[in-house]
């Protein structure tokens, strides 16, 4: 029987969004369960049983459980996401929507569902189609939010009014980019002086060193990317990343080479794989081929994933084997919270802070691979501000001397441009006040994880445009961003080749180097004395520092293992879409968060803002 799928949707609908338990990817979910609910309407995502469930649907047990689930919750709509390999997606998302079908859950047979969706890359939404045609709705990716609740059937009427609002400052900046891009130019750059220092390439070489070669020459920023080609013959793919280092390193154009490792290297190094799936990443499984990586990267320095259990050994060894240009801990996350991992939170934190300590001794820079993680799972602006604050204020407590503080833009991927600006900014400002004789600052910004079209014309004006984005956090510093981590623009199709990566590195250059050029002649803006910015920035600012002084009185230990445990425990840094099945962290996913003037805020039953203070002392009145 034929039938389309999706309809205008009623008033009743509630969804149920699924994933696989190999996929780590959870981001686009938590983005369409957020706008699902902004519009009204009930959002469930699939629990860990349910995941691992769907991975081999075809078991009576397992389809009664995802059977059970749909029923327990009403559920009217199923999606599904998968976002690697598309011949895996295809066959995960047919073999789930047959059982479905095959037990009557659709209305045509009698049963509940009323639609069925998938999202994924390009090619397996291509391969779903093919295989059932206009039986499902297929989202490669490339749907603004508006787009995506129209393909939904949401009414217009129940449209999020701050998801309309339109930015003269975004189309300002996409027109830029739209004529870089067409007139090629970026093709033309070639590597700047970045390497003309005695230890540049050698055993010896760092990142501070390059960093201030470069700040004398005004050759800022160095630029990182993170590589790694897939191949699931673990010897194969490790052979093939040494070919893409050394094209890479032969072409200048990369400073710092950040190994796109696998799963099983973060969470089981030194262990035997055998059996067990690696789903994607460079699958290095010995201190050799670390060494082996290291010397076929130069003059390029090198970074990697911190491991995900005894990780102040992988520290040690990522020091020893690679020289690492600088380390990174995810304080909070990459364990029991996200499935990266098998650490509680507690003892994360308390082997991340051990691990700070070491680092400390070796003098090298720590980044706190943290604010973006809250955001990927709904917080506010705010407490994606105070997250990187708090991680920030440890580090230097712990005698970190160089922070490299990481900016994720565009995430998530409907806040506006302004917006993006006043986060970056408020939190540089707090942080930069922790800046002393001994604790130096270096920014680090990079775009949006799910921003990038899967059309590659138009991810290439994207990248354009959010590295205008980018130079307008500090306009006035011609060193600012120190580092530029750039997302290679085919990251929504596939993962990106050398040449890809060199080409997306050429963009990036080229739109920094024109809009510095249009800025100095008046012919747009100077950001820095733009009024609402300015505004923006500064009302973030006074609510942020107020929730921080709160915090440092309410909990005395607030910089340890024991404190930030109850920042996290406590709801003040809230996570709504984070996938709690056990509902170890009831507080912090019982807070709702909503777009609100181009931006993430915290919003009571009514819809209404609530301010960070208010917040924090209704928390603290619960605890006594």
């Amino acid at each position: 029987t034929k039938f389309i799928i999706m309809t205008r949707l009623q008033e009743n609908e509630i969804f149920g969004l699924v994933k696989t338990d190999i996929d780590v990817h959870t981001l686009g979910i938590t983005t369409i369960a957020h706008l699902l609910r902004d519009c009204g309407y009930e959002c469930y995502i699939s629990p860990n049983e349910i995941s691992v469930a769907v991975e081999s649907i075809y078991k009576l047990n397992n389809f009664s459980l995802l059977q059970k689930w749909i029923s327990d919750h009403n559920i009217t709509r199923i999606g599904f996401s998968y976002r690697l390999d598309p011949s895996e997606a295809k066959d995960y998302f047919c073999h789930l929507f047959y059982e479905m079908k095959n037990h009557n859950l659709f209305v045509e047979n009698g049963g509940c569902l009323r639609g069925v969706f998938f999202a994924g890359l390009p090619d397996a939404c291509l391969l779903v189609k093919r295989e059932l045609g206009e039986q499902v709705l297929v989202f490669p990716g490339d749907e603004t939010p508006i787009e995506s609740l129209q393909k939904l059937g949401v009414p217009e009427s129940k449209f999020p009014k701050d998801l309309k609002l339109n930015s003269e400052y975004d189309n300002m900046r996409w027109a830029f980019a739209k004529d870089l891009i067409e007139s090629e130019t970026y093709k033309c750059i070639t590597p700047q002086d970045h390497l003309g220092y005695i230890e540049a390439g050698k055993d010896s070489d760092s990142f501070i060193k390059r960093a201030n070669y470069c700040k004398e020459r005004h050759t800022l920023p160095l630029i990182r990317a993170h590589v790694g080609p897939y191949n699931p013959n673990r010897l194969e793919a490790i052979k093939e990343f040494f070919s893409w280092e050394k094209d890479l390193a032969k072409a200048h154009l990369l400073d710092i080479l950040s190994i796109g490792s696998s799963q099983l290297t973060q969470s089981k190094f030194g262990e035997d794989w055998n059996g067990l799936p690696n789903g994607g990443g460079i699958p290095v499984n010995s201190e050799q081929e670390y060494q082996m990586i290291k010397e076929a990267a130069s003059p390029m320095l090198v970074r990697t994933y911190a491991g995900t259990k005894n990780v102040p050994d992988m520290a040690k060894m990522h020091e020893r084997c690679l020289n690492i240009s600088w380390h990174a801990l995810s304080f909070w996350w990459f364990c029991e919270i996200d499935g990266r991992g098998s650490n509680s939170v507690l003892e994360n934190l308390k082997e991340h802070l051990e691990t700070i300590k070491y680092i400390a001794s070796t003098g090298k820079p720590l980044e706190p691979n943290v604010p973006h993680h809250f955001a990927f799972r709904g917080t506010d602006d705010i407490s994606y501000i105070i997250s990187g604050y708090l991680a920030a204020k440890s580090a230097k407590k712990l005698g970190i001397r160089n922070l490299i503080l990481q900016n994720m833009l565009n995430t998530p991927k409907y806040t506006i441009g302004l917006q993006d600006l006043a986060k970056g900014r408020t939190m540089l400002q707090l942080v930069r006040e922790l800046e002393d004789d001994n604790f130096t600052v270096h920014l680090q910004s990079r775009a949006g994880l799910d921003y990038f079209s899967p059309d590659l014309d138009k991810a290439k004006i994207q990248l354009a445009a959010v590295t205008a984005l980018m130079d307008d956090i500090e306009p006035n510093d011609r060193d600012s961003p120190e580092i530029i981590h750039v997302v290679s623009y085919c990251e929504a199709v596939r993962l990106a080749t050398p040449p890809v990566i060199n080409e997306s590195i050429q963009i990036t250059l080229a739109a920094l180097n024109k809009y510095r050029k249009l800025r100095a002649i008046g012919q747009i803006e100077n950001m820095a004395y733009n009024q609402e910015l300015n505004e923006r920035t500064e009302d973030m600012y006074q609510e942020a520092k107020e929730a921080i002084r709160i915090l440092e009185r309410y909990i005395p230990n607030l910089y340890t293992a024991e404190g930030l445990y109850r920042v996290f425990k406590e709801g003040f840094l809230p996570v709504p879409y984070m996938i709690d099945s056990n509902n170890k962290y009831n507080e912090a996913t019982m807070w709702n968060t909503a777009i609100k003037n181009g931006g993430i805020r915290v919003i009571d039953e009514k819809g209404k803002v609530i301010r960070t203070s208010v917040r924090y002392d209704k928390i603290i009145s619960c605890h006594g």
